[in-house]
């Protein structure tokens, strides 16, 4: 990305972005993936900076509302989640409900890896595009 530089717009910025992103390996995507918190999680397995932790607790914040039950169906199906695809379930949280993003994953508890994996990146990229957008507004 830095050598891309000086974008001309954002439009241009985000474009770059996703095109770099796409031209990954899945190698390349599960360490990105590892940077996250399991949703109703605060940590990730690998530490990040204090704006992208901030961020991540804004864009979970559907969380925050929870019952118990929903809570303790979201931890259990993310480790079931983890043990089947080898990978954090990974979503697009910002202006999701809990309920959402619980039925989400148990839909997705039924794809294929391969699939599942390339769902996981695109919300993945999704996530990118909001931070970068975040990024440039502050």
């Amino acid at each position: 990305m830095t050598e891309a530089r000086p974008f001309k717009t954002v439009t241009d910025l985000l474009e770059t972005a996703e095109h770099f992103w796409w031209s990954l390996k899945s190698a390349d995507w599960l360490e990105a993936f590892r940077s996250h918190p399991r949703i109703g999680e605060k940590k990730a397995e690998i530490q990040h900076s204090a704006a992208a932790q901030k961020w991540s607790q804004q864009e979970q914040s559907g969380v925050g509302g929870a019952t118990e039950e929903t809570l303790q169906a979201l931890a259990d199906l993310n480790r079931e989640y983890l043990e089947s695809f080898g990978f954090i379930f990974m979503v697009c949280a910002s202006g999701k409900s809990a309920e959402e993003m619980l039925s989400l994953l148990k839909i997705r508890l039924g794809n294929e890896k391969n699939e599942e994996l390339e769902i996981a990146a695109a919300e993945q990229a999704a996530i990118t595009k909001l931070r970068l957008e975040k990024l440039l507004t502050q």
